[in-house]
């Protein structure tokens, strides 16, 4: 693994591209919302079968897309071992954290934590590929997350912080803890040549069989909330969050590095706010606006092409 990950270019960490932008908005936009959508699935039906019924439909478009377009389907032993570790970390592991963080953490609150997971890039990125962090880009993390803390603050000083929460707060740290393990993995693989669409099918379909053994093992009814929430929050998950932000989101692993995509989650909560403005009848403060403008800075920080030397 160290062998191949040293053979192979480093990601290019010098500005972005028109197409790269828009692959960075489209996961901004596209993870955004998919907040609302996993709290619509929460209720009646279990969370692991949620997921699983996600990524059952997921994993069928990926491998209609890889079997249309004629990628390779077989690997070596050693990438499947990968595919697997991805499919833990990515589709199955991460998810269950927040869908059952979700039972009592606010929505916002689960982006708010989610936005770490910029920071817990950077500190991985480091401690295994030894990728310098610019202090450039460090510092636009720092500063976008203070900006989102201080646009979620009154959410986060009332919500308590019982049993309950914390025990919420601590899955939705450990789910994103999961998310960028999973970028590690996937960086390594994409490095070792692998097509993304290949690699993504198969660390899907790997993520559905973890999550049906769960299902089996706590004896889960097989079931599917018949209303339209539900049904259309799953298919908006499973195609437009699952399939497209993740193509997009990997995509961009490859191109710029796990630290600067990885910010991209920093401006989460913002469209989620965005949308519980419009559906949920949101409030701005002063002291919102202020974190708007931060996460914004942090984000231009972050993103901003070096100045030639």
């Amino acid at each position: 693994m160290s062998h191949a990950s040293a053979a192979m270019p480093a990601p290019n960490l010098k500005g972005i591209d028109g197409t790269t932008l828009g692959l960075y908005v489209a996961t901004v936009f596209l993870w955004g919302v998919s907040w609302i959508g996993i709290r619509a699935q929460l209720g009646v039906v279990a969370p692991e079968m949620s997921v699983l019924w996600r990524f059952l439909l997921a994993a069928a478009l990926m491998w209609a897309w890889v079997l249309a377009t004629g990628h390779q389907v077989r690997f070596p032993l050693a990438d499947h071992l990968r595919f697997m570790a991805v499919g833990c970390c990515l589709f199955s592991f991460n998810f269950l954290s927040f869908y059952y963080g979700g039972l009592s953490v606010p929505s916002g609150l689960l982006s708010v934590v989610f936005s770490l997971a910029s920071v817990f890039n950077l500190a991985l990125s480091f401690l295994i590929f030894r990728q310098t962090v610019e202090p450039r880009v460090a510092l636009g993390g720092a500063i976008g997350v203070v900006g989102i803390g201080l646009l979620f603050w009154p959410e986060i000083a009332g919500a308590g912080f019982n049993a309950a929460a914390l025990k919420g707060l601590g899955l939705c740290v450990l789910g994103t803890l999961f998310f960028c393990s999973g970028n590690m993995i996937s960086t390594v693989v994409q490095r070792r040549g692998v097509p993304l669409l290949s690699a993504t099918a198969w660390g899907m379909t790997y993520g559905c069989a973890v999550l049906l053994a769960l299902n089996l093992l706590r004896g889960n009814a097989f079931i599917i909330e018949p209303t339209l929430k539900y049904i259309g929050s799953l298919l908006y998950l499973a195609v437009g969050a699952s399939v497209l932000a993740f193509m997009s989101y990997l995509t961009l692993l490859r191109r710029l590095g796990a630290a600067r995509a990885g910010y991209a989650t920093v401006l989460f909560p913002i469209v989620a706010l965005t949308v519980s403005t419009l559906i949920e009848g949101y409030v701005w403060t002063p002291l919102a606006v202020i974190g708007v403008v931060l996460a914004l800075l942090g984000n231009v920080l972050v993103l901003r092409r070096p100045a030639a030397k």
